[in-house]
């Protein structure tokens, strides 16, 4: 009876597989290994392409660059998670008029193309604020955050209510025979619940958002891409401008894979849980 209660077919053997195998062994760091190896061979003879030196030049930047853009996605999920909550919260209200507002709002930001959000919270908000006597200016990252805080809160909002709505009613039921508040019930029973399940489509959106940060640039933010771009006109080489492209995907890559690694490992998780 013991071994019929196991974890879904397939499930065990590769965590068990991944335990196994020492880290030195991993694929990534046997890539790692050999990279290592190559510019090791490279700088001993001599014999570095002219792209990867220049490459070598321009990586602080693209890393600044890249900085930039991770400022850009925490800020918006921040945003978006803070007004999604609420929004999501506002889509559970007995008032119809509030659900019907909360889910016109989520239909509209979910649909529409990032690219547009970003152009449109770019020009439609002022570049400057005037505030009585006082000029502060309102600088194009941050409509940029704002434009991506848009579609991410009303994702947000999707996966509250339906984290909310995935809790069984037997709970509630079970939890007011024992004479808890409704608040009790929601901060104790379902909220923690919610947060479990809400995690790891939480964490893909975040990634989704990371890797639309790409589009900052075309609003003359000074992000990666915009790095990526100014170094190739600068060396004009089109190895060198292959190079920094390849070297771009790598750079959102090792920022996005982790966060997927993680989100499956969540759901690996729950699903045990």
């Amino acid at each position: 009876m013991a071994s019929e209660i196991a974890l879904p077919q397939g499930s065990a053997p590769a965590i068990a597989a991944d335990a196994g195998t020492p880290a030195w062994r991993h694929p990534w760091a046997l890539a790692a290994w050999a990279a290592l190896a190559v510019v090791a061979f490279w700088a001993a003879t001599g014999t570095t392409p002219t792209a990867f030196v220049h490459l070598w030049t321009w990586l602080p930047a693209l890393l600044r660059g890249l900085l930039a853009n991770i400022e850009i996605s925490v800020l918006a999920m921040v945003l978006g998670t803070l007004a999604g909550l609420l929004v999501g919260a506002v889509s559970l209200s007995p008032l119809r008029v509030l659900r019907v507002a909360a889910r016109w709002y989520v239909q509209v930001f979910r649909n529409a193309p990032v690219l547009v959000l970003v152009y449109f919270t770019t020009y439609v908000f002022p570049f400057e604020l005037h505030l009585v006597s006082w000029t502060f200016p309102f600088p194009d990252w941050i409509k940029v955050v704002l434009g991506l805080a848009l579609p991410a809160s009303a994702n947000v909002a999707e996966i509250f209510r339906g984290a909310i709505q995935s809790i069984p009613s037997a709970q509630w039921e079970a939890a007011q025979s024992l004479a808890f508040r409704r608040s009790e019930i929601f901060r104790l029973i379902v909220l923690p619940q919610c947060l479990r399940r809400m995690l790891p489509p939480w964490m893909n959106l975040y990634a989704s958002i990371t890797m639309s940060t790409a589009l900052a640039s075309l609003v003359g933010v000074h992000d990666v891409v915009d790095t990526a771009q100014i170094a190739s006109n600068t060396v004009a080489r089109t190895d060198f401008t292959i190079l920094v492209y390849f070297t771009l995907l790598g750079l959102f890559f090792a920022c996005c894979y982790p966060i997927a690694r993680a989100t499956r490992a969540l759901e690996r998780r729950h699903d045990r849980h």
